[in-house]
Order: C-alpha cells, then structure tokens, then sequence
C-alpha cells in the first residue's frame, strides 16, 4: 500500500483533482492518503468531500487521515511515497494584496504576478522557507518519497527545492497538456486535425510549443496565417477582443507558440505593460489585476460550492489531464509514461543555464521521473527563457544568502519590472515589500 500525503490539503478543489485521480486508479485505490494543513476548517471540508468520494468510486479502500498544524506535519510525511505540494503561504490576504497593493504605488501594474516579475519574486521568498522546512521532515522520515510541485512560481520553488535540499522534486504544471488542443481550438482548426502530434520544451509558462503537427504535416503555416488575420481584426479600437492576443503576437514574431495564457505572458517580457504605451492595454486585451479578482470571486463563491462538495453524497469524480496520479502509477507499476516535467536542467536543453530548472518531456518508470534531452531551443526562444531564468537563479539565491542585494537584484533584472522602474525605485518598492509582509519573510540582510 503506498501513501501519498497532501500538502495544503484545504484546497479542497484540487484535491479532487488529485486525490480523486488517485482513487480512480487501480494501483492506488488502497493508498493512505494523509491531508496536512493549517486551517482547520479547510482541511474538515477537504476530508468530508474524500470520504465521498472514496466511498462512491472506490469502495471506500483508501485510508484517509488528517493532521493539523506544524506539529504533525512529521506524521503526516512519515513513510509517505509521494509528497504533493499545494501551499499558498501568506494566502490572498494579505500577501497577495500586498504584492499588487505596494508595486502599484510605484506605477508597477500587474496581472497575475504568481510567476514571475515582483509578485512572483515575493511569493518565492516567502514560500521556499516553508518548503525547505518540508522538505527537512521529508530527508527524516520519509527520504525516498516524490515531492510532486503545483505550487508557483514553478520554476524557483523547483529550483529550490533541487538545490537546497536532497528531496527528490519534480514540478508539475496545466499548462504543457493543453497547449495544443487550446491553440487549435482557439483558431478553428481543432475539428479538422485527425492526429495530432506535438513536443514541447522550455521553462515552466514560457514553454515552447515546437512541433505541431496532423500525421507529419506542419501545421504552423496555417496555424499562423489564421493568427495573422485574426489578430489583424482584434487589435482594431473597439473591436471584439480575444483572450488569447499576447501570445498570438509573441508567436508571429519570435516564430513559436508559448504554453501558458496571455495574461500570464504580459508581465514575463517587457513589450506589454508600458506606461508610455497605455493604447497597448486596451489593443492587446491585457487584464490588469487578474489575479487578485479571481481570488474574491473564489472567495465569495466558496460557500456555494464547497456545499456542493461536502454536501453532495452522489460526488463523483471522472480522472483529469494532471500528471499526479500518472507518476504515482507508472512508479508503482513500472508501465512507463511521458509527462511534462520541470526538472533540473543538467544539459537537457543546451542553451539554457545547466543550475535552471526546464520543463521538458520525462520519462517516467519505478526508476522515477528523468527528463529527456532537448537539445538547443531556437536562440530566440532560448534568450527570451535567459531573461526570466535569471530572475529564478537571483531568487533563490536570496532565499540561500538572506541578502537583500539579492532580492533587489532579482527585482532589477525582472524583464517587467525593469522596463517600468528606475534602479532606485525598485530598490525603495522591495524595502516596503519586505517591511509590509512581516512574519512571512524571513530576515534578510
């Protein structure tokens, strides 16, 4: 029987996803499945809705325990297989109002800001501390087990992870397995492909999609001139506008179609979010404060849905695209199967930084995740991944050193926030981000 223990388990959501693959999985349908979490309440909720859903779609084999707080986080992780982290420190509020609230003053506008640029740097500062802390617990009780990342910024929490601990860590994001299919969909063109292919390589939400293909024929000609003619019409003042126009635009000029959503790739490069261009935002359909709108509309709408949820004794479950369970059942019986995944890079992808961390195919058996090996990206694609890459790298090494020099020079080579700030001002931006979150930062020098 293995165990797979949740971290953040009171994202109730996303546990379904994940644990609920897991119950619809022969191999794992008698797993122990350990919740840990911080709020008490969340995590009551997320136990209720799995007791559900084990009783209804698998016969009520799985064990189910929950642990609360810090002091049973050891017995939540003890003996556990996988490790599924899931965590939002500091939460919506206050550390994600915090880190629009404060760059906003300095007329620094965002979208999501869970990735990268000011809000993605912040949210890694705060969160890598507690995951070391994980992982510390993991190297004693549970040394051998997979800690499987969903938790953003994907690439510097990975990273790490990787190279601050001896956890064995993989990264695992949406946006790889539905690249193509939205792509398509978005053009018109999805009905019409009989048997698509394609591979995708790069780092986590500037992924590349570089092959698309309908039995071995390109389908980039087309995918581009339908591109080209519909972006020719959206971007008209007034018109009718699409989700989707960054990236559209970010494939005509550098050549190749990017994993994750527009509003996403608006804040990872500095052609976007302009204030001498403020047309830009308008023309281009960008959201500004995306994420923190969607995060009162999931707050206020918890309460309806969590009764559908915990209240609904027919819940069922239909397995998703995550990769979770698929890496737990292909370790556990050795049938081998290919994810997307963000690992250490180590010479996969050539012309990115050995110490980044990529998101590549892997392979994976009862010998675990291993990505496969890439080769060269096409050198535009390559440099546009060096800009962000060097954001992670300057990250995390503020989380090793506790220097603050670090962090500012994170924030200074930000391709966004450098676009927008002089040095001064993201040196005073960064002082009032780490004063405003407090006890969430750890003390830096």
């Amino acid at each position: 029987m293995s165990k797979i223990t949740f971290m953040g388990a009171g994202s109730t959501v996303f546990v379904k996803n994940i644990i609920g693959d897991a119950l619809s999985t022969p191999a794992l349908k008698d797993a122990h499945i350990a919740l840990y979490d911080i709020d008490s309440t969340r995590l009551k909720e997320s136990k209720k809705m799995l007791d559900i859903l084990n009783k209804n779609i698998n016969g009520a084999k799985a064990a189910i325990t929950t642990h609360l707080g810090v002091s049973s986080r050891k017995e939540a992780l003890k003996g556990a297989n996988y490790v599924v982290n899931a965590i939002q420190v500091g939460g919506y509020e206050p550390s994600t109002v915090i880190d629009f609230d404060i760059p906003r003053k300095y007329g620094l506008r965002q979208t999501i800001g869970d990735t990268l640029g000011i809000g993605g740097i912040f949210r890694a500062l705060r969160t890598i501390p507690v995951m070391l802390d994980f992982a510390k617990d993991i190297e004693t009780v549970c040394p051998d087990a997979w800690f499987l990342n969903y938790t953003n910024p994907m690439s510097m929490l990975t990273g790490a992870m990787l190279r601050l601990s001896n956890v064995k860590t993989v990264g695992l994001c949406h946006s790889v397995q539905v690249c193509a299919d939205g792509l398509l969909n978005n053009l018109g063109m999805k009905d019409k492909v009989k048997k698509l292919q394609w591979k995708i390589a790069g780092i986590n939400h500037m992924a590349w999609l570089l092959e698309i293909t309908d039995g071995g024929k390109d389908l980039y000609p087309e995918i581009k001139k339908r591109a080209r003619q519909l972006l020719t019409k959206w971007r008209k003042k007034g018109a009718e506008k699409n989700g989707d126009m960054v990236r559209l635009e970010m494939m005509l000029q550098f050549g190749y179609y990017i994993t994750e959503s527009s509003e996403h790739n608006a804040e990872y490069t500095p052609y976007w979010i302009k204030s001498n261009y403020p047309e830009l935002i308008e023309e281009f359909n960008i959201p500004f404060d995306e994420y923190p709108r969607r995060c009162v509309n999931q707050i206020a709408n918890w309460k309806k849905r969590s009764a559908d949820l915990i209240k609904n004794p027919s819940l069922s479950h239909e397995r998703t695209h995550e990769y979770g369970s698929r890496i737990m059942e292909a370790i556990e019986t050795n049938v081998p199967t290919v994810i997307g995944g963000n690992v250490m890079n180590n010479g996969l992808i050539t012309n990115l930084p050995s110490n980044s961390v990529v998101e590549v195919p892997c392979l994976v058996d009862r010998n675990g995740v291993q990505g496969t090996h890439v080769g060269a990206l096409p050198e535009q694609c390559a440099a546009l991944n060096r800009t962000n890459i060097n954001v992670h790298l300057l990250t995390i090494e503020a989380a090793k050193t506790g220097l603050k020099e670090h962090v500012y020079q994170a924030a200074m080579l930000d391709p966004h926030t450098s676009s927008e700030l002089t040095l001064d001002k993201i040196r005073a931006m960064c002082d009032d981000l780490i004063k405003a979150h407090g006890k969430f930062l750890p003390k830096f020098k």
